[in-house]
This record gives structure tokens, C-alpha cells and sequence, in this order.
């Protein structure tokens, strides 16, 4: 295993405990600031949104550029935004941090990914994505948790100071153990060069797919605190530790599902998608039970990050003369989908559908999630088949079709 791939998990790290572990920190923000829990919610929601910015517009700037120097900066700007969020005298200036913060969180993940890759053989390249992405599973697994702990004993800008810091460790790792290696993907220096890759159907579908796929799960996930309290009947004071259990099913499911996508992308993730579906099903039709609800959240954690690795790889290899940009999108994708499936959760709980409402309607997200894959990997192919058959005995040279 390269030893970049380490540095860039740190950064995942750093990154993901930015993102999730402001959720167990609201109240003593929203009391800080003297703002409602409500409002302090929009520094979850604006980070959120600022992701699929940085993802798609900063990527896009900065894809011209070599990656490694490309990635220091964008650490750079993560820990001032986290600088900022510590130092915050105000809810508006801790909005600016957050913002500022997430900028960077879909470009780094994005060309991250891409220098991952290309830092292993082609046959482990989506093993070295879900390495990457131990990162954002350790923030969930343990970062969270006691980054929760830590801001609840010694106040919750503490935690954005660890951040920072971690920040800069991950900075020094990138500057020392990235090699200098990989270019931009612009062919002629221009947006339009970069664009072309999204003339691929594949990539609309992938990207798609990521979207309902995780959508799904991070819909059910968001209100899973009401459930455990509220249907499975755990102690509020138990969930921190559940959350880890769950963390514990996304870093091996990470894991299985990078060595799984691998040896074949497309049937990795229908099979994940399709047991995910069952999995949230059976979740929703068990809440009531204790014991049950342990495994289903495992699985949930497992099958839900399963994807990921293959999800990122799949329209990275679709838009192979462009692939930083795909990528950058592909993570503001699944920031779509978390937006997507915390918006119809809340939607069938206002409703009165109660408390296991988001379970059902994360597992018909992720059942049409499955729908689209299915399409995707059967146009896929029959692309092969027919470039396949326009390369053989007709012509010397093979016909790529993008279907």
C-alpha cells in the first residue's frame, strides 16, 4: 500500500469529523450564539450546499493544475475555515468558516480520489479509493463521537481547534508523501476540454445512482436517533455508542466493497443496492426490537458505504478523459442525496408517518437507485458486446460506444 494513501486519509478524516460532528454539537452552538437549534441546523445545511459548489465549481478551476500542489491548497483552505469556525465571535462568521470549510470538501475528495487511483495498479484502484475514504468511515466510527465528547467537556469550539489541527497534519503528510505526479485533465486548457466527459450517458447515470443509492441510506441515518428512542425504545444516552456500531459496519463495508468493486463494479453495486433495500426493509418492519435493530444498523452502515468505493470508481471510469471533474461532481452527488433523503425523511415524519417513516422511504430511494443501476450496467453491456463485435474479425481497431 502506497503511504500517500494514508495522508490522504487523514485529510478524508479531518474532513469527514468537520462535516458530521457539528450535528452533536448544536446545542451548546445554538446556546452560544443565542440562535434556535433551527438556525444553528443551517450550518449543517449551508456546509452541505457549499460542498456541491466547491465539488463542481472549484474542481472545475482547478483541474488545470497538478494535483498534489492542487490538494495542499485545498487543506489549506480547510483549516482556515475550521481556524475560522473556532475563532467565530458570531452565528455569521461561523457560517462564513463552515462555508469556507466545504469549499474544499468535494474538490479534495474529487481530485483525491483521482490520485488514489493512480497511485496503485488498475486492478486495486477502487481498493485505494475506499482507503481514501477509511478516512470519512474513521470520523464516523470515532472522530464523531468523542470530537462530541470533547466539545461537550471543553466547549465546542475545542473540537474545531482538533480539527485544525489534524488539518495540518493531514497538510504536512500530503506535502511529504503524495509523489509528484499527475497532472490536470484539461487537453487544451479550457472548461470545454474538462466538459466533454459528461457527453457520457454513463456518467449521468453513475452520478444518478450515487445520488438515490446513498441517498437512501444517509435519508434513513439522519433521523435515526428518533428511532432508537422513540421505537427501539435505547436510552438517548445509549445512541452515541450505537453511532459507533454503525461506524463500525461502514468501515467494513468501505473496505469489502473497494476489493469487491474491483473484480467487477457493476455487479458489486447491484448486489449492495439490492441487499441494502432488503436491509432497510427489514430495518423498518423490526424497529421495535432491540436485538434486531443492532444488526440492521450494522448492515445499514455496511451495505450503505459498501457502494461508495465502486460509486466513485464507476464514473471515474466513464469520464476517463476527465476524471477529476466527474469525481468532484460525483462527491457533490452524494451530498445531493444526503440533502435528498433528509428532505423526504423529514417530509413522512411532518406527515405523521412516524418515526420509522425515513426507513421506508430510504429503502424506496435506494430501490430506485437499484432501478437506475440495473440500466446503467445493462447499456454498459451491451457497449462491450457491440465494441466488442465491431473489433474483431471487421476492423483492427476497437470501436468505443458510450452508451
Amino acid at each position: 500500500m502506497p503511504i500517500g494513501l494514508i495522508a490522504l486519509a487523514v485529510g478524508g478524516f479531518g474532513i469527514g469529523l468537520t462535516e458530521f460532528v457539528i450535528m452533536g454539537l448544536l446545542p451548546e452552538v445554538a446556546a452560544d450564539f443565542q440562535v434556535s437549534e433551527a438556525t444553528a441546523g443551517w450550518l449543517i445545511s449551508g456546509y452541505a450546499l457549499a460542498v456541491v459548489v466547491g465539488a463542481l465549481l472549484l474542481t472545475a478551476a482547478v483541474t488545470r493544475f497538478q494535483r498534489k500542489p492542487v490538494l495542499a491548497v485545498l487543506l489549506v483552505l480547510f483549516i482556515g475555515g475550521n481556524l475560522i469556525s473556532a475563532i467565530a465571535p458570531g452565528y455569521g462568521m461561523m457560517m462564513l468558516g463552515r462555508v469556507i470549510a466545504a469549499l474544499a470538501h468535494g474538490a479534495f475528495f474529487g481530485i483525491g480520489a483521482v490520485v488514489a487511483a493512480d497511485m496503485v495498479a488498475p486492478t486495486k484502484r477502487a481498493g485505494a479509493i475506499a482507503i481514501m475514504f477509511t478516512g470519512l468511515t474513521a470520523a464516523n466510527v470515532l472522530g464523531v463521537p468523542f470530537g462530541t465528547m470533547l466539545g461537550q467537556a471543553a466547549g465546542w469550539r475545542s473540537t474545531f481547534w482538533a480539527i485544525t489541527v489534524i488539518g495540518v497534519i493531514a497538510l504536512a503528510g500530503i506535502l511529504t508523501l503524495i509523489p509528484n505526479t499527475g497532472h490536470g485533465d484539461i487537453v487544451l486548457g479550457t472548461l470545454r476540454s474538462e466538459l466533454r466527459a459528461f457527453r457520457s450517458g454513463q456518467v449521468w447515470l453513475s452520478i444518478l445512482v450515487t445520488i438515490l443509492g446513498y441517498g437512501g441510506m444517509f435519508g434513513a441515518f439522519t433521523y435515526i436517533a428518533f428511532t432508537l428512542t422513540e421505537v427501539s425504545g435505547f436510552a438517548a444516552s445509549t445512541v452515541p455508542w450505537l453511532l459507533i456500531v454503525f461506524g463500525v459496519g461502514l468501515f467494513i463495508g468501505n473496505t469489502l466493497g473497494g476489493k469487491a468493486a474491483d473484480r467487477n463494479v457493476d455487479r458489486t453495486l447491484v448486489v449492495v443496492l439490492a441487499v441494502l433495500v432488503v436491509v432497510l426493509v427489514a430495518f423498518a418492519l423490526t424497529a421495535a426490537s432491540q436485538v434486531l435493530t443492532v444488526a440492521s444498523i450494522v448492515l445499514m452502515g455496511g451495505f450503505g458505504f459498501a457502494a461508495v468505493p465502486g460509486l466513485q470508481m464507476r464514473v471515474m471510469k466513464y469520464a476517463s478523459s476527465a476524471p477529476t471533474l466527474a469525481s468532484g461532481a460525483n462527491i457533490g452527488a452524494f451530498n445531493v442525496g444526503n440533502a435528498l433523503g433528509a428532505w423526504l425523511g423529514g417530509v413522512t415524519i411532518t406527515a405523521g408517518l412516524g418515526y420509522t417513516s425515513p426507513i421506508w422511504a430510504g429503502a424506496a430511494i435506494t430501490l430506485l437507485g437499484l432501478g437506475v443501476m440495473i440500466i446503467a450496467a445493462a447499456r454498459a453491456q451491451r457497449g462491450a458486446a457491440q465494441q466488442i463485435y465491431i473489433g474483431g474479425p471487421v476492423t483492427a481497431e476497437p470501436v468505443t460506444v458510450h452508451s
